[in-house]
């Protein structure tokens, strides 16, 4: 697989300074309500507490100062669940199609290795983010589960939701 061109594009842990361009890039996401399990209406406080705080290390990717997108990375789960990493990706506009969430999947797997997981799971794939399904995939995850009807899509209705996994 060939390394995706992402035009100068780094990663760093994301700072309390980086929240404006972090909100900048969630809130479209978040309020369009058709890829996150997330109330539409979340404000910018609890957004920004939710992919920063408790238990979530955040990335910010830049490129020239710019935010090209952001992940999180956490345990799955608490005691007997939290050698598996969960992870949440966001990109800018702007970024999409560059090669950027690639890029911050790739670094996820080498963070969640660099901290000792041994695996790494996705609760709540929505099945019309046709995009992120086939980029995980791509990437050794299996979808392990469908959930019939899980995710209330904003424009679809009802539509199924994956478990994707795999093993680091």
């Amino acid at each position: 697989m060939s390394k995706p061109d992402t035009g100068g594009v780094h990663l760093r842990p994301a700072t309390s300074a980086d929240h404006p361009a972090l909100w900048a890039m969630l809130e479209p996401v978040f309020r369009a309500g058709d890829t996150y399990a997330i109330d539409p209406a979340i404000s910018h406080e609890a957004a920004l507490s939710w992919w920063c705080d408790g238990g979530h290390d955040a990335y910010l990717a830049e490129a020239d100062g710019r935010p090209m997108g952001s992940y999180y990375i956490c345990p799955n789960q608490q005691g007997g669940g939290a050698h598996v990493a969960n992870c949440g990706f966001v990109t800018a506009p702007e970024a999409q199609g560059r090669g950027v969430a690639r890029m911050m999947l790739a670094h996820a797997l080498d963070t969640a290795r660099a901290r000792g997981f041994s695996a790494m799971q996705f609760n709540c794939v929505v099945s019309s983010n046709t995009r992120a399904v086939a980029l995980w995939q791509a990437n050794g995850f299996e979808i392990v589960g469908r959930l019939p009807g899980a995710f209330n899509h904003p424009v679809q209705g009802y539509i199924d939701a994956y478990v994707m996994y795999r093993t680091l």
